[in-house]
């Protein structure tokens, strides 16, 4: 194996491991390795029907040889081709790994899994990136600050919502956010960044309110982390 294989490579998976080593770190009564292990593997294992499933959606909505360019466009497919496959195939690896699992016993356990989860398909989407590109280094630096933490923080808001409705609000309200939530943050990011593909002065703007967007963003799952914490009573309150 080659030295630039092994740059490459550990760029690709390098942000998401430190983003997982942040929340495991943040777990009081840290879960079983093997499954948090299964956990990161179901969510590299949905990369491929997600694959499937947004190249059949891509082909039906716009054929498999152009791209979107209008802001309706591009709207339809931040949503449609990205978001909703990929938070839905999330979220169906999330509850195969909790569905029978006795560790999952705290509020924040939601959260560890779930990043679990998003960030094992992140990785692995970010190899398929990396590999694809010449000029790899820019798409590396990119991915690690924005594309990375965005999955991360989707994963976030899927984990609160998934232990809030486990442990204290069986609401079909609550329900609908474990998907519905992470689905409208992906599809915004995603959204603003296919901005570019409208003209240049259209993604311009849209690069800089997605950057407002993301530490909005990033923010909203800090405080969903303290939140549970709290619950746990392992964290300060937040009043």
């Amino acid at each position: 194996m080659g030295i630039d294989v092994i740059i490459k490579t550990i760029a690709a998976l390098l942000p998401a491991i430190l983003l997982w080593l942040y929340i495991w770190k943040k777990d009081p009564q840290p879960e079983p390795t093997p499954r948090l292990v299964k956990a990161v593997l179901l969510g590299v294992a949905v990369c491929i029907p997600v694959s499937l499933l947004e190249l059949g959606i891509q082909n039906t909505l716009f054929g498999l040889e152009d791209m979107p360019s209008g802001i309706s466009a591009t709207t339809v497919q931040a949503f449609l081709v990205a978001a909703l496959p990929e938070e839905a195939f999330k979220l169906l690896a999330l509850w195969w790994v909790l569905r029978r699992n006795p560790f999952f016993d705290e509020h924040f356990d939601g959260i560890v899994y779930a990043v679990c989860v998003g960030l094992g398909f992140a990785a692995i989407e970010n190899v398929f990136y990396l590999y694809a590109e010449e000029e790899w280094v820019a798409v590396a630096f990119t991915r690690a600050f924005l594309a990375v933490p965005a999955h991360y923080a989707f994963a976030i808001m899927m984990g609160y919502y998934y232990s809030t409705y486990h442990f204290v609000n069986h609401s079909r309200k609550t329900a609908a956010c474990i998907l519905l939530v992470p689905v409208a943050a992906h599809g915004i990011y995603d959204a603003l960044a296919l901005t570019g593909l409208v003209n240049p002065y259209v993604g311009g703007v849209g690069a800089i309110v997605l950057v407002f967007f993301c530490v909005r963003m990033h923010r909203v799952a800090k405080e969903k982390i303290l939140a549970l914490l709290e619950n746990d009573g392992n964290g300060p309150s937040t009043t």
